[in-house]
């Protein structure tokens, strides 16, 4: 039986933060973390990014947090509240006395889909820059968040490149349909195929069959389809789930004081916005995990930060804060039409709700304060 203070489920970024957040408020207590993968924390954003472009693999890793116990290759499989009881699936016990679930999320997948790379960890990074020498053929499926950065990572690598995905335009979830439809268009002139408005109906033998009747011959396929949360051991424990482990303010899950939940897994109150959110980006499971542990340890601090993310895009970029959901209404003010600009996405009296900083830098921090100011915005406020 391991006996520790502090039992964090998940490996990953929350997990990392969260252990740094319990050492600052507690220096003596047991950490130990156990998380699935055969590595230890590292940042996952690179992954998509900057290792593409020749960041080496060194920039990854995380230095862990003084005197935490990480335990790599371990999946946690059962769950005891009442008994403050854990097992892992090597058959290993542990006692605890703080849970943080840190679970993360997984690659949603095609049925059937046979030699796809479902895009999130570093073995399929490792994996997949093997494949991708110059000249290679690639399809991408979805247009989404990992599907665009993939797409144009792999295109700048000198790899022939086709995208497939059923919306209208690329990133169409988050962006304005002009802007999207824009985004697409700059993809094609930087060489990539773009079928908007294509389904995969199978993927098999080094092909990719969409309905309209095309046959994508590939010698690599990367599917970026968006994440499920890692709930299953959580709902097991008969915590609440509704997308995501509910929790309130200072992170705890199930009206308990000694269970908590962070990182992307987690469903967390947004007051200022009056929702929940589940937020599957670098800026909250940094910010979430280290409040979370924080509080693992008794800081009392409720999480109130609003959370970004960013994207490259070949020679495009953004970051963004806040509700970005291409169903709202937006005002928008642009410097250069689609290259420079400021979106605001509002509510019915025009108050923003969130904002995409569209190669706009360092105005992360304005953008917060009016949303939490809730003030009504046009064009010329925006500039």
């Amino acid at each position: 039986m391991n006996s520790t203070r502090y039992l964090i489920v998940g490996g990953g970024m929350t997990g990392d933060m969260a252990a740094k957040g319990i050492r600052e408020h507690d220096a003596d207590g047991t950490i130990t973390i156990v998380g699935a993968e055969e590595h230890p924390p590292y940042k996952r954003p690179l992954l998509s990014k900057g290792m593409w472009k020749g960041a080496p693999e060194e920039k990854l890793w995380r230095e862990p947090a003084e005197g935490a116990d990480v335990r790599t290759g371990r999946r946690i499989v059962s769950l005891d509240l009442d008994a403050h009881r854990a097992a892992d699936d090597r058959g290993e016990e542990y006692a605890w006395d703080e849970l943080l679930l840190a679970t993360g999320a997984r690659p949603r997948e095609i049925p059937g889909g046979e030699g796809v790379v479902y895009f999130r960890t570093l073995d399929d990074y490792r994996h997949l820059r093997a494949q991708a020498v110059e000249g290679a053929r690639f399809v991408v499926i979805g247009g989404g968040f990992i599907g665009s950065e993939l797409a144009a990572a792999l295109s700048d690598t000198g790899c022939r490149v086709t995208m497939v995905f059923p919306e209208p335009g690329i990133a169409h979830r988050i962006l304005p349909a002009g802007l999207s439809a824009f985004v697409a268009s700059y993809y094609r002139e930087r060489g990539v195929e773009v079928l908007a408005g294509e389904t995969v109906s199978a993927v098999a033998a080094g092909a990719v069959h969409t309905r309209s009747g095309a046959v994508l011959e590939a010698d690599g396929i990367v599917a970026g389809l968006g994440v499920i949360p890692n709930t299953g051991l959580a709902e097991s424990a008969g915590l609440e789930i509704d997308d995501g482990i509910v929790v309130d303010e200072y992170g705890r899950a199930g009206r308990r004081e000694d269970v908590f939940a962070a990182g992307d897994v987690a469903s967390f109150p947004v007051p200022v916005l009056g929702t929940r959110m589940r937020v599957e980006h670098e800026d909250h499971a940094n910010t979430h995990g280290k409040t979370v542990g924080a509080n693992m340890a008794g800081a009392g601090i409720p999480y109130e930060h609003l959370p970004f993310f960013y994207s490259d895009m070949f020679d495009l970029g953004y970051e963004a804060v806040g509700e970005v959901d291409s169903r709202l209404q937006t005002v928008e003010s642009w410097q250069e039409p689609n290259r420079k600009g400021v979106v605001a996405y509002v509510d019915a009296e025009r108050r923003p709700r969130g904002f995409l900083l569209w190669n706009v830098w360092d105005k992360v921090d304005d953008a917060r304060e009016r949303i939490r100011a809730a003030e009504p915005v046009d064009e010329e406020a925006l500039v």
